[in-house]
Parts: structure tokens; C-alpha cells; sequence
């Protein structure tokens, strides 16, 4: 009798034990849910669309920088000769979303061609994704249908992609996209005047001139005569590179307040000289801000994806 008791007493302890066991692995799966709930925003959130600042945009270092030299130099020039543009984006994944739906977040970021004209191209690339897309701008979609698209992806980036020739699969492709352009009846680009052109080239130039001939006229001539005089110097400059007579004008003024303002030097720069002055013409540089620079472009959904 008693060892039946003892018996029972010992039989139910272990059931009470699997009983709380279980409870706590319902716990833990409770947990985990809702810890998962919390997480799964931050691992689905879409990838960040990256700045427009030259027309080849590689965040996977894929392409040597003479590569990517050499197809931007392409892609001005098409922009400069056609108006159309073509932009390209190598990432490393498109990754929660598809390639499509990721390329119409891209074409409604960049806005890639002439508004009104909507003649702009982007190719992405998605490298660990082994993905590609063209999205095809709507006045471009006559050009360049769907099927084409496709035919650029399948029959000339992918063979090439295959054998790790990037540039030369997205050489190829440009030159194929740009010939399909050449054909379309587009509104020529606008062209820019040489004189504006050329002064905007020389810009950088003038600026680091202005600073040394400032600080060599302030030192001999005084604050006020040095301004004066190095006002002078630029303005002539200027208007042997061919600027109109308001434009050296408006530098003599320009120039003559730039060195009242930059001081002496006193270490830390030349007292006021603003030294984020060029930072505005963005990584792509100048002809890269100016062809660049977001158009107005709109996309449908035009064109075509792949893997290699």
C-alpha cells in the first residue's frame, strides 16, 4: 500500500514536470513570434534608391574606374548628340523586391530623359541576384519595344555576363540601345551656347586663379588695391575666353569682393574663403550635373528583365 502511494506521488511529479516543460516552450514560441513580427519590417524594408550623379552608378565595384570613364563618356555623348538619355545602375541585389518593381522606383527617382520626350533608359544590373532589367522610357517604347528589350538582355548582356565581361556586355548593349535611338524621330537637344559652355569649363579654373592672384595683389598692393587689381586680372580673363561685356562686368564685381573677403593667412585657410564653394556640382562633375540631372523623364513599366 505504501509503495503504491509512492509510486503514485513519483508518477505525478513527472507529469507536473512535462506539463511546465511544455508551457515553456509555448512561451518561447510566443517570443520568437512576436520578436519576429518586430524584426520582419527591417529585414523587408525596401533597398534605398541611390543619388543620380553620373550616368554609370556602381555600388558593387564591378567596373574599374576607367570603365565606368569610358561608358559615362558614351552616355554624354549620345545625351549631347541625341537629347535621349541612358543611365546605368549595377547593385549588388534588388533584394526584397523584384528587379521590375525595384527599376520603376529607380526610373520614378532618376526621371532619366527630356520631359515631355520621356526618352530615357536604365539598365540595372543586380549582380548577386545574377538580374538585369532595361526600363524603357515612354517616348522610347516605339524604339525599343518589350521584345527588343529582351533580345539585348538574353542575346548580348548575358553571354557576356556569363563569362564576367561586365563592361563589355553593357558596352555592347549601350551601343545597340543607342543605335535603336539614332533611329526614333526625337526633338533635337537643345543646344547650349560655346560661350556658356566654355566659361562653365573654365570655372574651376578661375576660382583657384582668383585665390592665388588675390593672395599675391593683397601682399603687394594692399587690401583695397589687390581686390581692386586681381577684379581687374579675372575680368580680362574672362572676356579673352569670349564673355559678353556684362558678364566680365559682373566677375570684376564678383572677383573684387572674393579678396576683400578671403583675409590673410592665418592658418586655417584664407580667412573667408568659402571653402565648400564647388561642392555643388556633385560627384558626376560638371557635364555629369548639367546632362544628368534628372530630366523629367516619365516610365510605364516599358521594357524587359533576365538572368545570365
Amino acid at each position: 500500500m505504501i509503495l503504491e502511494t509512492l509510486n503514485n506521488l513519483r508518477d505525478g511529479s513527472e507529469l507536473h514536470g512535462i506539463m511546465q516543460v511544455n508551457v515553456m516552450l509555448k512561451l518561447v514560441q510566443w517570443v520568437l513570434l512576436v520578436l519576429s513580427w518586430i524584426a520582419l519590417p527591417a529585414f523587408s524594408a525596401p533597398m534605398a534608391i541611390p543619388a543620380l550623379i553620373s550616368p554609370v552608378t556602381d555600388l558593387t565595384q564591378t567596373l574599374s574606374p576607367q570603365a565606368q570613364q569610358s561608358l559615362a563618356q558614351k552616355l554624354n555623348q549620345l545625351s549631347k548628340e541625341k537629347g535621349s538619355q541612358i543611365a546605368v545602375l549595377i547593385v549588388d541585389t534588388t533584394q526584397p523586391e523584384d528587379i521590375a518593381q525595384f527599376g520603376i522606383r529607380v526610373a520614378e527617382a532618376w526621371k532619366i530623359g527630356r520631359d515631355k520626350q520621356d526618352d530615357g533608359v536604365i539598365i540595372i544590373v543586380a549582380k548577386a541576384d545574377r538580374k538585369m532589367r532595361i526600363e524603357v522610357g515612354y517616348g522610347l517604347e516605339g524604339a525599343i519595344p518589350d521584345l527588343t528589350a529582351k533580345r539585348v538582355i538574353s542575346e548580348t548582356m548575358a553571354p557576356r555576363f556569363r563569362q564576367g565581361d561586365f563592361e563589355g556586355g553593357l558596352n555592347a548593349a549601350i551601343d545597340q540601345l543607342t543605335a535603336l535611338i539614332a533611329g526614333e524621330a526625337l526633338p533635337a537637344p537643345q543646344k547650349q551656347s560655346s560661350q556658356s559652355g566654355g566659361l562653365l569649363e573654365w570655372l574651376p579654373i578661375l576660382m583657384f586663379v582668383a585665390i592665388f592672384t588675390g593672395m599675391v595683389l593683397r601682399s603687394m598692393f594692399g587690401t583695397y588695391a589687390g581686390s581692386a587689381l586681381n577684379g581687374g586680372a579675372l575680368s580680362v580673363l574672362v572676356w579673352v575666353l569670349g564673355g559678353a561685356l556684362l558678364t566680365v562686368g559682373l566677375v570684376f564685381i564678383a572677383a573684387f569682393i572674393f579678396t576683400l573677403a578671403m583675409g590673410g593667412n592665418r592658418g586655417g585657410g584664407y580667412g573667408g574663403y568659402p571653402t565648400g564653394y564647388g561642392g555643388g556640382y556633385g560627384g558626376g562633375g560638371l557635364s555629369g550635373r548639367d546632362i544628368f540631372s534628372g530630366g523629367g523623364g516619365d516610365f510605364g513599366g516599358g521594357g524587359a528583365s533576365g538572368d545570365w
